[in-house]
């Protein structure tokens, strides 16, 4: 049974930066390729970037030059580092495992999401 959990999100002023963290209970992996989505409310949820199992990231471009993706394998997590943050960010972000190629479709598991809010 595969687990994501994901934290650090919470509420951050306008042009700050957050890291959230997501860890992954499978022994596996090293093998998936992992993405960040996020949700407003009222919004479809929608991809903020994904890293293959081979390093490879993507971006939406709302987010291109501000946040960063990243993994580490040795513990099963990854990463996604949001600087310059602003309102239109607020949503609900959540870990995905399984991303698939090259649509960048979400895969079979989910974490149970965490809140970014930035505000002033």
């Amino acid at each position: 049974q595969v687990q994501l959990v994901e934290s650090g999100g919470g509420m951050e002023q306008p042009g700050g930066s957050l890291r959230l963290s997501c860890v992954a209970s499978t022994n596996m992996f090293s093998i998936y390729n992992m993405g960040w989505y996020r949700q407003a409310p009222g919004k479809q949820r929608e991809l903020v970037a994904a890293i293959t199992s081979g390093g490879t990231t993507h971006y939406a471009d709302s987010v291109k030059g501000r946040f960063t993706i990243s993994r580490d394998n040795a513990v099963n997590t990854v990463y996604l580092q949001m600087n310059n943050l602003n309102p239109e960010d607020t949503a609900v972000y959540y870990c995905n495992l399984g991303v698939r190629l090259p649509s960048l479709r979400y895969g079979d598991y989910w974490g149970l999401g965490t809140q970014v809010t930035v505000s002033s």
